[in-house]
């Protein structure tokens, strides 16, 4: 095993290129290490230059690790090289969620889950949605009136987007916001009265995601302009664009789909608690 320092971050950000779409969320980590962007993140692998797993835990000398919830991910080409970095580099002592990886890897996480004396359960399946190109996004017209309302998320909104999130509303949930808000990019759309009826925003590890409309603002199309613009964004700044969408969510799916984003059918990613 071994941490991966500044240098090679940057190597194995090349390597997980090769591996898309399933290396997206664990390039999208290092994507964000990379760019001096704050992250609470220790980065470990096999072995070195050539690694079959790579695998993302908090930080044990980063404070700020204790602000956010406990989250755990990694890619794999090796199963029995999984279970071993599994078992030995991540610590069952506590609660964490391991998300985004293959469901084909879900028979080692529960054997070693078993092995641990520790339990789990499936927290959400998903889609994984990818703009193979920006050509490829179908943008809608956005007339002059509209687009002088489009503008990006401020701190003082934290409150307003936190409560409206399905897995925020606590103290966790607006250490989250205050963390993307102040390092990612965000779009909005504000009413006449300079405030916020729709959003969206881009996760840790990049991805796009956290996209509402306040109900009486919906039907107006804003979704459609929220993930243009913000497609436009992350692709004109070097960002792969992607997004997840919860298996159950099939309004999200066909929004994503009718824009030009497609899925590799034959990857399902999930996300799983631990010791719960």
């Amino acid at each position: 095993m071994k941490v991966l320092n500044k240098d090679e971050l940057q190597i194995a950000e090349g390597v997980l290129l090769k591996h898309f779409p399933r290396s997206y969320k664990v390039y999208g980590s290092l994507y964000t290490c990379n760019r001096n962007k704050t992250s609470t993140a220790e980065v470990v692998v096999d072995s070195w230059p050539e690694f079959k797993v790579i695998l993302l835990r908090p930080d044990p000398k980063n404070k700020r690790s204790e602000d956010f919830m406990k989250r755990v991910s990694f890619f794999s080409t090796d199963e029995e090289v999984l279970r071993k970095l599994l078992s030995e580099e991540v610590d069952w002592s506590t609660y964490f969620l391991i998300g985004g990886f293959d469901i084909s890897h879900v028979p080692t996480l529960k054997e070693v889950s078993s092995e641990k004396r520790v339990n789990n359960r499936s927290f959400t399946l998903v889609h994984l949605m990818y703009l193979p190109d920006i050509s490829h996004l179908c943008a809608p017209d956005v007339d002059s009136q509209l687009e002088s309302r489009i503008s990006s998320l401020s701190l003082s909104h934290i409150d307003m987007v936190n409560k409206t999130w399905k897995f925020g509303g606590d103290e966790k949930g607006y250490r989250h916001f205050k963390n993307i808000i102040s390092n990612f990019p965000t779009c909005c759309i504000l009413d006449t009265y300079g405030v916020p009826v729709a959003w969206i925003l881009v996760y840790e590890y990049c991805a796009l995601g956290m996209l509402y409309t306040l109900p009486e603002h919906r039907e107006k199309g804003y979704a459609k302009v929220l993930i243009s613009t913000m497609a436009k964004k992350l692709h004109a700044d070097g960002y792969q664009v992607y997004c997840f969408i919860e298996e159950d969510n099939m309004v999200s799916y066909k929004l994503f789909q009718n824009m030009g984003f497609v899925e590799d059918t034959s990857y399902r990613a999930a996300w799983f608690e631990f010791n719960f």
